[in-house]
């Protein structure tokens, strides 16, 4: 078929036959290698839809991104058990190689909410923090200091690895908690919050991430915000595309599709009163922000694989 024939497509196909037969996607030489070729070939910019491709290869997609998510989690894993080794981890952020990245993110995504939400939120969810919930710790250390941050991940092993991580922090442990939950089970709850902020991989296909969307839209309070990452181009290959028709329920207020080594875009939307949901058209289309935004380079776990085999010798040394 022609899209089988296209090179990008065939260059990413072979890297995914490659990644799929490792025999583990913990960190390794191996595993830093195949990711860091697959991130680069899909960062260029490219006219590529990948949801116009035929069905062989959009299986091939969604059992990528599966693998990126598996590869990412062990990622965290591995960093978020060093930083446990220290008496106090949140003094030793830096020695995540990466962390800088974070940063910016946190600004980035900072002032993309108090763009649209100027009010300092009382309380905010995180969907799908993981082992190593950066971007909550990042936020409610420097951006929002008076915030209560509720960590949501399905998976009881990730709260394990993150809830030691600002148990020592006097501020952070009485501001963060976190919960083993599935966000479907999360109902009325939800309303409590000034903001949602859902991760990329929470739903890693379609219908799964329509399926949480359509959730929260249901429970969360009107005039809430809900962040969310895409995907654009062939970094859809990644991570699960977000369209703003699938944000049925909230009026999409922004949205953000970088052109450099970044691959996530960042979309913002509103949670509507239920009289105007079936009022407000969706754009078709992204929406640019100002140009101070276009300046941020954003984070992208993938990417943390570069250099990786460095901080192995990091986590040699603490055992």
């Amino acid at each position: 078929m022609v899209c089988q024939k296209d090179p990008l497509v065939r260059k990413i196909r072979d890297l995914y036959e490659q990644i799929s037969s490792l025999s583990s996607l913990e960190p390794s030489e191996d595993v830093n290698t195949l990711f860091t070729q697959l991130v680069v070939t899909c960062i260029p910019a490219s006219l590529i839809d990948v949801t116009k491709l035929c069905k062989d290869i959009q299986d091939m997609r969604s059992k990528l991104i599966r693998l990126c998510g598996k590869a990412e989690g062990h990622l965290e894993d591995h960093f978020s058990t060093i930083l446990a080794s220290y008496e106090n981890p949140l003094h030793h952020l830096n020695i995540f190689p990466y962390y800088t990245n974070y940063l910016k993110l946190s600004q980035l995504e900072f002032d993309i909410l108090i763009k649209h939400f100027p009010n300092v939120p009382n309380k905010v969810a995180f969907v799908g923090s993981g082992p190593l919930p950066l971007t909550s710790i990042v936020l409610a250390s420097f951006h929002l200091k008076t915030t209560a941050f509720d960590n949501y991940d399905i998976d009881p092993s990730a709260n394990s690895k993150a809830i030691p991580l600002v148990s020592s922090d006097p501020d952070l442990s009485q501001r963060m908690s976190f919960h083993t939950t599935d966000i479907i089970d999360v109902t009325h709850a939800l309303k409590e919050y000034d903001v949602v902020f859902l991760a990329a991989l929470v739903g890693m296909d379609k219908d799964e991430k329509v399926k949480v969307i359509d959730h929260l839209a249901k429970y969360m309070n009107p005039g809430a915000i809900l962040m969310l990452r895409s995907a654009h181009g062939a970094r859809a290959f990644l991570y699960p595309i977000v369209d703003p028709c699938d944000l049925r329920g909230f009026e999409v207020l922004s949205m953000f599709h970088p052109t450099d080594e970044v691959i996530n875009s960042v979309v913002i939307a509103r949670k509507l009163p239920s009289d105007k949901q079936s009022t407000v058209q969706q754009p078709l289309g992204p929406m640019k922000l100002p140009d101070k935004f276009f300046d941020i380079e954003m984070f992208n776990p993938l990417l943390n694989h570069v250099n990786l085999m460095e901080e192995l010798d990091i986590e040699e040394q603490l055992s």
